[in-house]
């Protein structure tokens, strides 16, 4: 169990900024995922114990952080946009693509939807993965993917991309 936990150590020490990007792509507001991530930390330290094995670090901690992120986008019951100009300069910086058009139709799906598309065109993790970490059916998660995308597609025609 040692060993697991100081992988766990390791593996939250190396992998900040991954962490900080997936928590901004929900919220959008530097220090929430900040906040976020200084939480999802916190749970996965205080809940190592319920890591059964080293392999399921990535999708154990994820799930965590995710669930987080959507606690806090249903306290608020809304997202905030933040333009790049209102970032400040430092460590983290806007971690999104540049095509603000595209970010804010991935935000225009429901929470389901764009924690996959997040996962899978973000963060490059398999659609197994996503199956883990979102605890949902592996089958689940290609239609809900195959669904979104369709939508993107939709939004986005007559646009040259």
């Amino acid at each position: 169990m040692a060993f697991v936990v100081t992988q766990l150590e390791k593996y939250l020490i190396e992998n900040q900024a991954r962490f900080y990007r997936l928590a901004y792509s929900y919220l959008q507001n530097r220090e929430e995922a900040l906040d976020a991530v200084q939480t999802a930390v916190c749970r996965a330290l205080e809940g190592r114990g319920g890591l059964r094995s080293a392999e399921m670090m990535r999708s154990w901690f994820n799930r965590i952080l995710i669930n987080i992120c959507l606690d806090m986008l249903r306290q608020k019951k809304r997202v905030v946009t933040v333009a790049p100009e209102d970032l400040t300069v430092g460590s983290y910086e806007d971690p999104l693509p540049a095509d603000e058009t595209l970010i804010n139709r991935i935000n225009a799906l429901s929470l389901e939807e764009q924690t996959i598309i997040k996962l899978r065109f973000f963060e490059d993790l398999s659609l197994k993965e996503i199956s883990e970490i979102t605890n949902v059916n592996l089958n689940t998660v290609k239609t809900r993917l195959y669904g979104a995308l369709k939508k993107l597609r939709i939004s986005m025609e007559g646009e040259i991309i």
